[in-house]
């Protein structure tokens, strides 16, 4: 993995979160409000989760 790749994943990230804020601003906020609702454990499962995800997926398309 080189730098450009590290660069290359942010700016996807960056693209997809603007994409979410541009087009469904009103999601987000239920999001938030939805997450704010939600016992400190289960987010911290959640992102757990989410990050495992990102790994598996990460895993995938490098093999």
């Amino acid at each position: 993995m080189t730098g450009s790749d590290i660069l290359m994943g942010i700016g996807m990230v960056l693209v997809i979160e603007g994409l979410v804020y541009a087009l469904a601003p009103s999601l987000v906020e239920r999001l938030l409000e939805v997450l704010r609702e939600m016992p400190l454990e289960a987010r911290r499962t959640l992102g757990f989760l989410t990050l495992v995800t990102g790994l598996i997926v990460l895993w995938f398309a490098r093999a």
